[in-house]
């Protein structure tokens, strides 16, 4: 990549806050993709940003938490997104669903979808299990695209995790670490033509 252009600027986080998660590993590992790919991400940790589960009530006596505004702003200077969503019991965590909900809602007279309009995203996921996450793969899709970012037709679903890191995090598998490359770099260069 030429330096014609800004480096795309990609937030990288995952739906899990424990300490341990095999997705913020992934996460962590697909922002070190990104850098090499020519974009420039940011990773962050949702448990440096805690909020109360979505209440209607809530917001209309306070307004949004001072930790969604936080996530806003850094969102809104970033042109994309890497999500790595941990899979429970077949779903998308409360906590991906809980931030989502918290940052698509409206503020001092700006829609909340209008934060993720022309956002272009990336997922993968991380699980114990045998199918790597891919049920929370499609849900975190779905959910994505009812908010308006657009989501690339590639993805990592890595199963039975607990052998697929090594003690420092990383993917032990050459043909993950590839796809995963594969997979940022797909970002990195479709956010480059679109700024472009």
């Amino acid at each position: 990549m030429t330096d014609r252009q800004p480096h795309p600027r990609i937030l990288v986080f995952a739906g899990s806050t424990r300490a341990g998660s095999y997705n913020k590993a992934l996460a962590r590992q697909a922002a070190e993709s990104i850098e090499r790919a020519g974009g420039r991400p940011t990773f962050i940790d949702l448990r440096d940003h805690p909020m109360p589960l979505y209440d209607g009530d809530l917001e209309a006596e306070q307004g949004l938490p001072e930790n969604a505004l936080v996530l806003r702003r850094g969102l809104a200077e970033h042109d994309g997104l890497l999500i790595a969503s941990p899979e429970y019991n077949g779903f998308i965590t409360p906590l991906l669903k809980n931030t989502i909900d918290w940052l698509s809602r409206p503020h001092q007279g700006e829609s909340g979808l209008a934060l993720f309009a022309g956002k272009l995203a990336g997922v993968v996921s991380a699980s114990p299990g045998g199918l790597g996450g891919l049920r929370s793969l499609t849900l975190t899709r779905q959910l994505l695209t009812n908010i308006g970012v657009t989501v690339l037709p590639d993805q990592l679903a890595v199963a039975r995790a607990a052998e697929a890191f090594d003690d420092r995090g990383r993917l032990i598998d050459d043909g993950q670490q590839q796809t995963l490359d594969a997979l940022c770099q797909r970002l990195v260069d479709t956010l480059h033509r679109l700024k472009a």
